[in-house]
């Protein structure tokens, strides 16, 4: 779950030790292995609501609880209802789950959150509904490939900024936009720590990252201008434009020589 960047930042991480980051480990595997059964479920003809059960469900069964169900972060009014964040089309991220019902051609974004052992893992993946443009599997292939670009640039020692950079100039280089308001962030004790993660930057830029820290990287990548906007519902952010929006998420933590991804199979 992306959070509201506000660029302003605080130095105080939490570093992880060797049994929290086992935990860790183990819950952000179960959640890997749950987002795959829904994405396995979201065909056209199934409804928003049915692929939140499902996640409700897993998660329960796996021995977690729904992180994002319940949540209110800072300068939010209303309580986040849903297990799942599903956001279709133009809907960048936190979608609320209800009655939409996926169709051919949708681009749907799947954002979920276990909290596992007292430890908070977050992933994002986005998928096309049947026959999809062209156009439209790039947009899914960038915002993927984003996503690998910025975790090959972490371990310890490199600027938050580094990560940004390689990400924003991939995106723009294939002439889709980068969000800017949405940020990823810190994870693990709670759905969001410090330090933001912003997915455009300058080189050497932002708060340098310690080995043990655990973040959540998760480019939002539009197809037309990256300018968004907040829906009346106080939580789905779609883009202004109209155009079509994909997201991408995993947690990891921060080694000496790299990413350590917990929360791929």
């Amino acid at each position: 779950m992306a959070c509201r960047s506000f660029l302003v930042y605080n130095f105080w991480v939490v570093i992880k030790n060797d049994r929290e980051l086992y935990i860790l480990r183990e819950g952000g595997k179960k959640l890997a292995e749950i987002l795959e059964s829904i994405k396995a479920g979201a065909t056209p003809g199934v409804a928003a609501k049915e692929l939140d059960r499902i996640a409700e469900e897993e998660i329960l069964k796996a021995g977690g609880k729904p992180s994002f169900k319940g949540y209110r972060p800072p300068g939010v009014l209303n309580k986040y209802p849903a297990t799942l964040c599903v956001s279709i089309n133009d809907a960048v991220v936190h979608g609320i789950p209800g009655e939409q019902v996926l169709k051919d051609g949708d681009l749907v974004g799947i954002d979920i959150g276990m909290e596992y052992g007292g430890f908070y893992t977050d992933m994002a993946v986005s998928i096309g509904i049947g026959k999809i443009t062209e156009r439209e599997k790039k947009l899914l292939d960038v915002g993927e490939r984003a996503l690998e670009i910025g975790i090959g640039q972490v371990r310890g020692g490199v600027n938050v900024g580094d990560i940004g950079s390689a990400i924003q100039k991939f995106v723009g280089k294939n002439n889709f936009g980068v969000v800017r308001e949405l940020v990823g962030h810190g994870v693990g004790l709670a759905v969001h720590e410090n330090p933001e993660i912003p997915n455009w930057g300058k080189l050497g830029s932002g708060p340098v990252l310690k080995v043990g820290e655990v973040i959540a990287i998760e480019p939002m990548i539009t197809a037309g201008h990256y300018a968004i906007k907040l829906l009346p519902d106080g939580w789905t952010w779609a883009t202004r434009d109209g155009s079509k929006a994909v997201h991408f998420e995993h947690t990891l933590v921060v080694t000496k020589n790299g990413a350590e991804v917990l929360t791929r199979l």
